[in-house]
């Protein structure tokens, strides 16, 4: 039988087992989540573009993250609550490879502008004098341009392994959005080829960012402890708390999903349900509070905006 044959036109969402009544309420919360987080990130990348001491690579990388957060609660929210909302648990096969491939990619670039965040703040700290000839303008748009095609590159195959694929009579997934390990275990042949390469790709561009931003930090460090006073140690220290904020932000999630899939196929559909939700939407709401809250610049312009509203 060819495989095409094998290949569901649709899957189907995952609810909650007994919480069916509570879908209502649960949608009003994502719903106000994803608000939250199209309102703050359209206000960064607002504030960045009319404020011109803002004008500097950090917040052009912060810009970046926005855009990618935007994008990735916008390719999964909506579709989240038509089935809450309306009941539509039926997602298309081509959707949900598409959409899949938006969550993968979108991560990964997301990844790539976090560790280049990380070597702006190394670069600034480490070597003040060299900054502004290292990260120019155009060498950060190229750095964005490169994390572009990195997540294209090693995740566009994803999708792509999973068409040979014959399915089983299951199409039930274990999340309200299509991820490729949720879809790959629908399969009903070998799936040794979708596992290496996941995994492959996964090592080589969220493991390989942790490492090296732990590594900025670990120089950062460095630097930072050689100076005389502790004052001046936590005065410069504090210009990457930010920073290490909204890498806790998404790598915690991202970590935890990763565990639940590789460990808890023995766990409540709540909790799968639930950490999905935390992956796709926790980032795109706590980065720009975080940047609003440790950003001078950011919080006297929001104030400015409210003033001008109030009058």
């Amino acid at each position: 039988t060819n495989s095409s044959d094998l290949r569901p036109s649709f899957f189907i969402l995952a609810s909650i087992p007994g919480l069916e009544a509570a879908h209502f309420w649960m949608a009003m919360l994502l719903c106000f989540m994803y608000v939250v987080a199209v309102t703050g990130n359209c206000a960064v990348l607002f504030i960045v573009k009319t404020e011109p001491s803002l004008h500097a690579p950090m917040y052009f990388f912060l810009c970046m993250l926005a855009a990618i957060d935007l994008a990735l609660s916008t390719s999964t929210v909506p579709r989240v609550l038509s089935f809450y909302w309306f009941d539509t648990r039926e997602i298309g096969f081509g959707a949900c490879l598409v959409q899949m491939f938006l969550i993968h990619t979108l991560s990964a670039i997301e990844s790539t502008v976090l560790l280049a965040m990380a070597v702006d703040r190394y670069v600034a700290i480490c070597h003040p004098l060299r900054h502004a000839a290292i990260l120019t303008n155009a060498a950060t748009a190229k750095i964005g341009l490169v994390a572009m095609a990195r997540g294209v590159v090693f995740f566009l195959p994803l999708p792509l392994l999973l068409l040979p694929l014959p399915f089983c009579d299951s199409r039930l997934l274990s999340h309200s959005f299509c991820l490729h390990q949720d879809v790959m275990n629908l399969a009903c042949a070998s799936t040794t080829a979708n596992v290496v390469y996941g995994l492959t790709a996964i090592l080589l561009v969220m493991g390989l960012d942790t490492i090296l931003i732990c590594l900025s930090y670990i120089l950062i460090l460095k630097a930072v402890l050689r100076l005389a006073s502790w004052k001046e140690r936590l005065k410069v220290f504090s210009t990457c708390v930010a920073h290490i904020c909204v890498v806790l932000a998404f790598y915690v999630p991202l970590i935890g999903l990763s565990v639940v899939h590789r460990f808890g196929k023995g766990l409540a559909p709540l909790v799968h349900v639930t950490m999905g939700n935390v992956y796709i939407l926790v980032p795109a709401v706590l980065n720009p509070i975080i940047y609003g809250v440790r950003t001078k610049q950011i919080q006297r312009r929001i104030l400015n905006l409210m003033h001008i509203h109030n009058n």
